[in-house]
């Protein structure tokens, strides 16, 4: 039973008006696309933000600056977090920035 159909049996056993329920999976429908919204926006400026700090801070010393521009821009959002917690810890400290 999918979330939508328990919605609409409890709207309709809690005795409300038979447009209570349309309102209550509406409400629970853009509550949900607002959340993947939102969520969408964050891993995208996330991902923005390791691209950008790659290519001005990560030193050009061998392939290390193409590899992890390359592992940022085609795993998207997942290669900014490995970038995030691998990469840019080690970089601080080797280079301070």
């Amino acid at each position: 039973m999918t979330n939508a159909t328990s919605i609409l049996i409890f709207a309709q056993n809690s005795g409300a008006p038979p447009e209570a329920a349309g309102a209550c999976i509406l409400f629970f429908y853009l509550a949900c696309m607002g959340v993947s919204v939102l969520l969408g926006i964050v891993a995208l400026a996330f991902w923005v933000w390791m691209l950008i700090d790659c290519v001005s801070n990560e030193p050009s010393e061998g392939n290390d600056k193409v590899v992890w521009i390359l592992i940022i821009v085609l795993t998207g959002w997942i290669g900014g977090l490995v970038y995030y917690f691998v990469r840019r810890p080690q970089r601080i400290e080797k280079f301070g920035r």
